[in-house]
């Protein structure tokens, strides 16, 4: 390597690790201001974390960056500062509680000094914060809220309760309106089957009498013709017979 390219080399090694310098920094910054008890108006703290996905990002893009294991910590705190932020922006004190459960926090300290990762730390603050606004929340409602609350119920449970009678009547009523519709046309099926058997009846012995009323026919029929035949056959011989001694 000539001596250019080695003081290239060592200018991009120094500027990545000034880089991950003042993202610890801010990161440490970050965490301590997560731990300390902040007013409803504080800003600063949702800035550095917006600052620290910047600096997270271009380390990422560095050519002699961390190793994968170094990023993926600095994600995961970079992460849970962000998720944080937004479950405090929720309005009731179980929204950011469940909100709470699902951030998972570093599993290794940010620096030295620390024993225990910062912002596991912070995890189990804000849990025990939530915790405890939930309970002030329920211990502080009123003997008379409690009341209405009970009504409300109640009177929902006897409303659903007389919606599901006047539901199984009207069940009740169609079933027999159907059953009743149901029985009329099985009496109009079966009187128009027995009608079509009947009609079928009547209509063989019908057709039966046609065929013996067309047999008779035939048979006349055939008589009379027989008849003229023989009628002309002994008048053909007659008039065979005159003709000669006519002429």
């Amino acid at each position: 390597m000539s001596p250019a390219e080695e003081a290239g080399y060592r200018r991009v090694v120094m500027a990545a690790s000034r880089l991950e310098l003042n993202l610890v920094r801010l990161l440490c910054r970050c965490e301590a201001m997560a731990a300390e008890k902040r007013d409803s108006d504080e800003w600063r703290l949702e800035k550095y974390v917006g600052a620290l996905e910047n600096m997270l990002q271009a380390l990422k893009l560095q050519a002699s960056k961390p190793a994968s294991e170094v990023i993926n910590e600095y994600s995961r705190k970079v992460d849970f500062l962000k998720g944080m932020l937004q479950a405090e922006k929720l309005t009731s004190s179980s929204e950011k509680a469940l909100a709470n459960q699902f951030l998972a926090p570093g599993r290794v300290p940010t620096t030295a000094r620390e024993r225990v990762p910062a912002t596991k730390t912070v995890h189990l603050q804000s849990r025990a914060r939530y915790t405890s606004e939930m309970r002030s929340e329920l211990l502080g409602t009123s003997a008379a809220e409690l009341d209405l609350v009970l009504q409300q119920h109640q009177n929902l449970q006897e409303k659903l309760a007389e919606e599901m009678l006047d539901l199984a009547r009207s069940l009740k009523t169609n079933t027999l309106a159907a059953q009743s519709v149901i029985k009329k046309d099985n009496q109009t099926l079966s009187h128009s089957l027995k009608m079509a058997d009947q009609n079928l009846e009547k209509l063989k012995t019908e057709s039966e009498r046609l065929e013996q009323h067309a047999q008779k026919s035939v048979n006349w029929l055939l008589w009379a013709m027989l008849i003229v035949v023989c009628f002309i056959f002994i008048s053909m011989i007659l008039f065979i017979r005159i003709m000669p001694k006519l002429k």
